[in-house]
């Protein structure tokens, strides 16, 4: 739905918060009074774009206060209009909201450089403040690429760049992986618009020639669930041209990507998901180094799901993905699925569980309180929050999130400052390693302490990945 009117808004705001629709219509006339006149690069009326950000917001189902921040998310920037104007008119939660996502005004700057940093890293920390701002602007980010066809193409690339390097990353920490994988899609198609059409094709012929098999899987595994009386909805999931892109750039053929297409398997209650994989692994063999449990070990942003690789129909191998209902609207919208499941007490619940339940949330805090300058901020956060990570485990089966390239020494501290402070040795796999060891993917890390150790040495510093770490042993070192 590209021409949203503002009609299609209130209807989906009356899908699911009938009573504050006459609120919604308020800010639409307002924002519509304001950017009056105003035109988009593509000839259309300016109003379209953020009734299409509301819109998009809406579908989450957000809060009213959020929806009427989307329509007047650029009213700071591009009218008169102050943040005192909004809070008189509106209220002081949809002003703050405003204000979030606006630029920083050009006086404040001697360079073009400097104000984009200064903005990079407000829309990054402002998640800390309130993660509604991070959501509004990623709606935001996904229908300017939605629409960047009238841009030039040096701007089409530069915007695909950043939407890479800051809105994807973001979208992925707080779980949004629909967004993540659109905005992932569109960026590939500016950014390697040959490779794109080659991947879409190729995928196309993919899901015909699979169709049939999927269907008969899906009808079986549905009969067997009806049989059992367990609610279930199944459906057919590809994955997104970008998933397939990064796996052929790392080498793997397309024959061996065995999740280009799913079955996603949804039941009502976590017993169930573990009954339905016994099912599936009676009628169809199973490749045994293809299946996580990811239910008992969530990811770090929440993803809770069973992956299992079965050999399907005409031999093709299949992935089927079990989870409940709630895990999959979790799953799809990390959350911003808290609108739909908690409702009232959604934008409390957000930001109480970002800070408890999300590891990259203390590391972004971390990194914050130690760069004023805003260029080492931000290349700080492309290093150790915005590249590759990797996924390493504590004798008791947590999982630590850690950059690529880290240390024992990064692990033990993002463990606790004490265990840093009192680490003389480290085993990985069982096996004794020296403290700048480079940590892998799934290794599991024992950090052996002695409360008599002399602390951690200076030299420590240059050996540990993460500022974090960095600045415990440095502090140690000063007293």
């Amino acid at each position: 739905m590209n021409n949203i009117v503002i009609e299609d808004l209130i209807k989906k705001v009356k899908e699911y918060n009938p009573t504050e629709v006459e609120f919604v219509k308020k800010a639409y006339e307002y924002a519509n009074d304001l950017h009056s006149g105003q035109v988009r690069q593509s000839g259309d009326p300016y109003i379209t774009h953020p009734l299409n950000v509301a819109y998009i917001l809406a579908d989450m189902h957000a809060d009213v206060d959020t929806v009427c921040a989307g329509l007047l998310h650029d009213t700071l920037e591009d009218t008169n209009i102050t943040k005192e104007d909004i809070a008189h008119d509106f209220n002081q939660s949809i002003a703050n909201l405003v204000n979030g996502v606006t630029k920083i005004s050009k006086m404040n700057f001697s360079s073009k450089q400097d104000q984009n940093m200064a903005n990079t890293r407000k829309i990054i920390t402002s998640i800390t403040e309130d993660v509604r701002i991070i959501i509004i602007k990623l709606a935001d980010r996904l229908h300017n690429m939605r629409t960047l066809e009238f841009k030039s193409e040096f701007k089409q690339k530069e915007n695909s760049l950043e939407t890479m390097e800051i809105f994807v990353p973001l979208a992925y920490y707080i779980g949004a992986y629909r967004i993540k994988s659109e905005l992932e899609d569109l960026s590939l198609r500016y950014l390697k618009p040959d490779m794109y059409k080659k991947i879409y094709e190729k995928k196309a012929k993919i899901e015909e020639d699979s169709k049939d098999c999927l269907q008969e899987m899906l009808f079986k595994i549905q009969t067997l669930l009806n049989d059992k009386t367990i609610p279930n909805e199944i459906k057919v999931r590809a994955k997104n041209i970008y998933g397939i892109y990064k796996r052929l750039n790392d080498g793997h053929k397309l024959s061996d990507i065995h999740d280009l297409l799913a079955l996603k398997i949804m039941v009502d209650e976590v017993d169930n998901c573990y009954l339905t994989l016994g099912m599936i692994h009676k009628e169809y063999h199973p490749i045994n180094d293809k299946f996580k449990d990811y239910i008992c070990n969530p990811k770090t942003n929440m993803y809770r799901s069973l992956h299992t690789t079965v050999f399907g129909p005409e031999d093709r191998l299949v992935q089927t993905q079990i989870r409940t209902f709630e895990m999959d609207r979790i799953a799809s919208f990390g959350l911003t699925a808290y609108w739909e499941e908690k409702k009232g007490q959604a934008r409390y619940l957000m930001q109480e569980d970002l800070k408890a339940k999300f590891q990259f949330f203390k590391s972004l805090t971390e990194i914050n309180s130690m760069f004023g300058d805003n260029q080492e901020f931000v290349s700080q956060v492309k290093i150790e929050l915005f590249s590759d990570r990797i996924y390493v485990y504590t004798t008791k089966g947590d999982i630590i999130e850690l950059p690529k390239g880290s240390t024992p020494i990064d692990f033990a501290y993002k463990l606790s400052t004490d265990i840093g402070n009192t680490m003389v040795g480290v085993f990985v796999n069982d096996e004794y390693v020296p403290i700048d060891y480079t940590l892998n993917n799934k290794d599991r890390v024992r950090i052996v302490t002695d409360d008599l150790s002399f602390g951690p040495r200076e030299e420590w510093a240059e050996k540990a990945h993460t500022s974090y770490a960095k600045k415990l042993i440095l502090e140690f070192n000063k007293k």
